[in-house]
């Protein structure tokens, strides 16, 4: 492919994008290397691996690959017999290392059913984790070897800080002499050639017996090995000897099962800096959100919301083109700084990118052709070297793309034959385009003659395009409209920015009518195409709307559906539960009365029965009553104007009541309810009308028994003289009266005696659950003979 258009379509840098991702040298000049290729097949393939990685990133982020060495040199010397040192162990041991990571990583990023393009190569990686321990275990650094490496060099290693010892303690003493200290220059102890020595002074070196190794760059200072270690550092050498001898033998042992696993290492860095190159390219795409275009060969181009990946990926205006299909060239026009070389380079660098096995910043679905070359005539090549001006440099370009075009050509032109008389350009643009046509090349190009509008209105396989320009804010929107030329705008813009209206009035006089006609026509259709846009959006949004409350509805309605279906059937199984149990206690009542009838049980066998069955009946009221209390509470107002006397109907308490003083800031305000005056909330209250009963308004039959007992029940019951039997049932009808009546409390008159009739009326009022407490009444109240009964 003409390698010329990668450095105009800006191709060459989104290389440098894509090597900034990789971590392998080799990957990193493989990055910079990439060219595209014709092969649909391999191009797919390519395609689908960067697909892959790409959905592991989103999956579960990425893994590094920082590690990778290029081990081949290393194993070739091992092929031939030589050992490796320290740091060719080390990259080893790393290279390892990374294996093991990377292995991890696809281990976890797929399910063992779920396979992708990837799923081989993570497989085909072998980490060999004992040969990267045992280098780790031995090798410290680069230039340390752990003392544990061999028992020998432990051995070694130890005997040397043995005798280092006793070489400093041989010097110590001698630099602790006061004779020996006066010949020292200093009292330290320093090496020289491996070998310890003193400092000492030159004027006294025939009184310090020993081996002279080196001296200062005064003279002044002699560096003399003490006859005393001599024989101390020759042990001391001899050891540092035998510890490269055995460093030696350490690197070897570990040469020898690197080449035992040399193919395996060999596998590992391949398939690992594929990995790195295909991460590379998944990086690069999750960067500016790329997807895998679909490919054909029929040279139809589909680019929906397509993006220039080197502009900011928050201002650039995403564009979509179709070419290739309906016609085969696209002339774009329009006014300057208005997107169309952008929109030139959008495509010939997409194009290019997906043909090199990347992902392009577009929406999916989106369609390229597959070239077997791309040519462009993009920007400035004026060359004073060659004494060639814009046209003719543009021109000697424009020879050589047609020379080479054909039908699996892309050629894209900016400003197609300007920088020459406009007449004559026009007309070689013309021709220029019509042979590429003849060509059956796929070509976009952008131009101000309006001749060449013409020509794309008149000619078949050729149409019109526009970048899209706001008069009014004299800014571009940077849409591609297809199927639209383009108008200039000159005496727009120039009105816009102050030129004299006389001067733009006398400019359009010297434009031929059939111009100005067709200038006048495309701003019409522009004119139309806005408000045919604009309605087909409003239209779009009410029919979204339209969508939105007609699902809302049918949700509704089957919602209510669903609730009437619920509460029938709730309610028929509650009417057959009633039904049930009132069969049930019907029949148990029968039984009962033929049972009790035939004097087979006792009294307080039946009033245990009653009992059971009252506390269920107060039971199914006290829920009743709730719900007619929730609903009153629910559908009335509060008063507005209260004076002292009025009727009111305490929903809370159900209770007839008259009000005793106005209410305070809060609302609250006490009420007199027979011998009970209580504290309550204004909004509790309903206003009553004296010739209406509040137990007719909102209380029901119900409200009305009680009204009734109110009027009828006694505060006081004598059970004197009645057997015990006969004296708790009156009792237990009598509480139930007095509870409903709403009696606060009563008197229940039962005498001394025995104290046994007394002992059974305490027992029946603790198991009386609507009884809160009871006593024995008090002085002037009838003592011991009396009980004092309240409610709760």
């Amino acid at each position: 492919m003409n390698k010329k258009v990668y450095k105009t379509l800006e191709y060459n840098k989104i290389l440098t994008m894509l090597s900034s991702y990789a971590a392998c040298d080799e990957t990193k000049k493989r990055c910079l290397s990439l060219e595209p290729i014709t092969d649909l097949y391999e191009i797919r393939h390519l395609q689908t691996t960067t697909a892959d990685a790409l959905s592991r990133l989103y999956k579960d982020s990425g893994v590094s690959f920082v590690g990778i060495h290029n081990v081949h040199a290393s194993l070739k010397r091992l092929d031939i017999g030589g050992a490796l040192n320290t740091t060719e162990l080390l990259r080893i041991c790393s290279l390892l290392e990374v294996a093991k990571r990377v292995k991890a990583y696809g281990r976890s990023g797929m399910d063992n059913e779920k396979q992708d393009s990837l799923s081989s190569l993570f497989a085909g990686i072998e980490p060999v984790s004992a040969l990267c321990d045992e280098i780790k275990r031995c090798i410290l650094s680069e230039e340390e070897i752990a003392d544990d490496a061999s028992p020998e060099l432990f051995k070694i290693r130890k005997g040397i800080r043995g005798m280092n010892d006793r070489i400093h303690a041989q010097l110590t003493k001698l630099m602790n002499n006061s004779t020996t200290r006066t010949y020292l220059q200093d009292a330290v102890v320093t090496m020289r050639d491996g070998r310890y020595c003193l400092p000492v002074k030159a004027e006294a070196k025939g009184n310090v017996p020993g081996m002279m190794h080196d001296q200062s760059s005064t003279g002044s200072t002699l560096f003399i090995e003490p006859m005393a270690v001599v024989n101390l550092n020759n042990e001391l050498k001899e050891l540092f000897i035998k510890e490269q001898e055995e460093i030696e033998k350490i690197l070897a042992a570990l040469s020898d099962k690197v080449a035992m696993n040399a193919a395996a290492l060999e596998q590992d860095y391949e398939v690992l800096s594929e990995l790195d190159f295909i991460f590379a390219k998944a990086n690069l795409a999750k960067s500016y959100n790329g997807v895998a275009p679909e490919f054909n060969t029929e040279g139809h181009i589909n680019i929906r919301k397509g993006r220039h990946p080197l502009l900011d990926a928050k201002k650039v205006v995403p564009i979509d083109v179709r070419l290739g299909e309906d016609y085969k060239q696209l002339i774009i026009t329009g006014p300057n700084t208005g997107g169309k070389t952008v929109s030139l380079k959008t495509v010939g660098l997409l194009t290019l990118m997906g043909q090199a096995g990347l992902h392009i910043p577009a929406a999916d679905r989106s369609k390229l052709a597959i070239f077997e070359d791309v040519f462009a005539d993009i920007g400035d090549e004026q060359s004073i070297e060659q004494s060639l001006s814009t046209f003719s440099s543009h021109m000697t370009n424009i020879v050589r793309i047609l020379e080479k075009a054909d039908d699996r050509s892309l050629c894209l032109f900016d400003e197609l034959c300007s920088g020459t008389d406009p007449t004559e350009g026009a007309a070689l643009a013309i021709s220029i385009l019509n042979r590429l046509h003849q060509y059956g090349a796929i070509t976009m190009a952008t131009t101000h003659y309006s001749e060449l509008k013409v020509y794309a209105l008149s000619t078949d396989g050729v149409e019109n395009a526009c970048c899209e320009f706001n008069v009014e804010t004299l800014s571009p929107t940077y849409r591609l409209l297809i199927g639209i030329p383009g108008k200039s705008n000159a005496f727009a813009i120039s009105s816009k920015l102050g030129l004299d209206e006389n001067i733009i009035e006398d400019a359009k006089s010297r434009i031929n009518d059939n111009d100005l006609d067709f200038e006048d026509l495309i701003a019409s259709l522009e004119s139309q195409r806005q408000t045919i846009e604009k309605e087909q959006l409003e239209i779009n949004s009410y029919k979204a709307e339209i969508e939105k409350l007609k699902k809302q509805l049918e949700e509704k309605n089957e919602r209510i559906d669903k609730s009437k279906d619920k509460i029938l059937r709730e309610a028929n199984e509650e009417a057959y539960k009633i039904l049930q149990d009132a069969k049930e206690l019907a029949d148990k009542t029968i039984r009962n009365f033929n049972k009790y009838g035939q004097g087979q049980a006792p009294m307080s066998q039946m009033e245990k029965e009653r009992s059971a069955l009252r506390d269920k009946m107060n039971d199914k009221e006290k829920k009743l009553s709730d719900i007619k209390k929730n609903t009153a509470k629910a559908n009335h107002k509060a008063p507005k104007k209260l004076r002292i006397g009025d009727s009111v109907l305490v929903l809370s308490l159900n209770l007839k009541g008259t009000v005793h003083t106005m209410p305070n800031a809060k609302g609250d305000l006490y009420v007199q309810m027979g011998i009970l005056r209580s504290l309550v909330n204004i909004n509790d209250l309903v206003l009553l009308n004296d010739d209406v009963s509040p137990a007719k308004k909102y209380g029901g039959s119900g409200s009305k028994i009680k009204m009734s007992k109110s009027l009828s029940v006694s505060s006081e019951i004598n059970l004197i003289g009645k057997t015990t039997d006969e004296a708790l049932a009156l009792l237990d009808k009598y509480l139930d009266d007095a509870y409903i009546a709403h009696l606060s409390s009563v008197r229940i008159v039962h005498g001394k005696g025995t104290g046994a009739l007394r002992k059974a009326v305490h027992g029946l009022l603790k198991r009386t659950k609507n009884i809160a407490e009871y006593h024995l009444g008090e002085f002037g109240e009838g003592d011991a003979g009396v009980t004092i009964a309240t409610f709760k």
